[in-house]
């Protein structure tokens, strides 16, 4: 992903902050998101849990829900 860096600058010309056009910060957000859902699934999968359906797993937890 190329993106054009433009810094926001204090008075002492440190670099305190970065300006991103709005699809670039879609982009970063998006690329996070992916890379947050790969974390949670590996972690998932290491974990030894038995794996189960998303539709069997909706279904014990309507089972489980007081009526």
């Amino acid at each position: 992903m190329k993106t054009e860096e433009k810094y926001v600058i204090d008075k002492k010309g440190r670099k305190v902050g970065v300006l991103l056009n709005v699809k670039e910060y879609k982009k970063i957000l998006k690329n996070i998101e992916e890379l947050e859902e790969i974390k949670i699934y590996d972690m998932a999968k290491s974990s030894g849990d038995k794996i189960i359906p998303f539709d069997k797993a909706i279904e014990k937890i309507e089972k489980k829900k007081p009526k």
